[in-house]
């Protein structure tokens, strides 16, 4: 079969993996890519695709799905939970790009729902017919919902699309599938996490240390999975707890689908929601603002509740601002960890005087998980994808596999 990066290959995000098979067409992701201040990016046009397979509910893999089916009326698989929080992220993609004047965004309501109209759902476990293929969906632990697909051809290709090896308090952990080609993302390549006991213990232990001390613990989140993670962590903890932003909603989907085990524990996530207050009215934010932990979005800082809490608390010593997620380049988030600053909704900067600090709490496999999964499921080949650092895993590959590394464009076959 020929496989084509239409994106997302040698870079984090608007990732779309085009594969012809039989005189067929179908996409593994289309995804979009989101940097600040900058017109969002998407990946190289695809005509004549017959079906999508989207792996998570995340932009950077889903973001352009709409756009796909505005231009193809291609199917859809995932699994319904995937879809749900997807389609919420798309709506908001629009909201945003009117806030922003990109006047001209690729796509509108009517393309979501015309997405919706060509959803077949696809669970783990299962096997769909397409192309030519039998395709398989197995868990990749990335975060709830999260699939990889297993093509079954003249050969066995497997598709990652994220993926964490480790247990984590909301999902199980991804198992290698034996395979002959492996198309695996590399985004952690050449960083290895710090051991997750010790990141949940310390991040446990700070909060502590910031409310006894009479501060508040601000704590920015992704709305999909780390806030989630974060809730679960914290959820002993005997303070005032909060919880504000899209994160809300997508905590009302995670227990609204129980007919999958998405979820590790549904158990422990309801019990964590139990020990957070949700803003839902202006009332109840102005009672967060007195609450002694706050878990908000946005994950980088650059817009949403969060400001609005750093605003309140930005000359108080006593409280936090603790990031669990990555911060990327231009954003916000990395502007406070390198020059104590932030941008207001106004455009003004404002001095941070609280605590800052960092956690590592990602969903992704590190350098060290990734090449023991490639190791179990014993490929041929090995490409690499989603990463800008993947030349660090290919160096560690070498001699023992046969290593791929394409570009956007470039056209292969497996």
């Amino acid at each position: 079969m020929k496989v084509k990066f239409l994106g997302g290959a040698d870079l984090v995000g608007k990732l779309g993996m085009l594969v012809e098979n039989q005189g067929a067409s179908i996409m593994f992701e289309y995804g979009m890519r989101l940097v600040k201040k900058e017109i969002p990016q998407f990946p190289m046009p695809a005509t004549n695709v017959d079906g999508v397979f989207v792996t998570h509910s995340h932009l950077d893999h889903s973001g352009a799905v709409p756009l796909l089916v505005k231009n193809t009326d291609c199917d859809v698989h995932c699994n319904e939970l995937t879809m749900d929080i997807a389609s919420l992220l798309f709506f908001d993609s629009i909201k945003i790009a009117k806030a922003e004047g990109y006047t001209d965004f690729p796509y509108k309501d009517t393309d979501i729902k015309h997405a919706w109209q060509n959803f077949h759902p696809f669970y783990i476990g299962e096997t769909r017919s397409i192309a030519g293929l039998e395709i398989v969906a197995h868990n990749a632990g990335h975060i709830p919902g999260a699939q990889m697909y297993e093509m079954k051809g003249h050969e066995t290709t497997l598709f990652t699309g994220d993926l964490h090896t480790e247990n984590t308090r909301l999902t199980s952990g991804a198992n290698p599938v034996k395979c002959d080609n492996l198309v695996i993302e590399a985004t952690y390549a050449g960083r290895n996490h710090p051991p997750r006991p010790k990141s949940e213990a310390l991040l446990q232990q700070k909060v502590r240390e910031v409310v006894e001390r009479g501060g508040t613990a601000i704590i920015p989140c992704f709305a999909v999975g780390r806030m989630q993670e974060v809730m679960m962590i914290l959820k002993d903890l005997p303070y005032d707890m909060w919880v504000d932003g899209m994160g809300k909603t997508v905590n009302s989907m995670y227990t609204d689908h129980q007919e999958h085990p998405y979820l590790r524990s549904m158990k422990e996530f309801k019990s964590a929601k139990r020990s957070f207050n949700p803003v839902r009215t202006s009332s109840a934010r102005d009672k967060a603002r007195q609450g002694q932990v706050i878990i908000t979005t946005s994950g980088m800082l650059d817009g949403g509740p969060v400001l609005h809490y750093l605003t309140d608390q930005k000359d108080n010593s006593k409280s936090a601002v603790m990031m669990v997620g990555y911060q990327a380049e231009n954003s916000n988030g990395r502007m406070l960890k390198e020059k104590g600053k932030v941008e207001a909704q106004d455009g003004s900067l404002l001095t941070i005087k609280c605590e800052v600090m960092t956690f590592d709490l990602s969903a992704h496999a590190d350098h060290d998980q990734l090449l023991n999964f490639i190791k179990g499921c014993q490929p041929n080949k090995v490409v690499l994808m989603h990463s800008d650092s993947r030349e660090e895993l290919a160096q560690d590959l070498e001699g023992d596999y046969e290593v791929l590394m394409p570009l956007p464009g470039d056209t292969f076959e497996l």
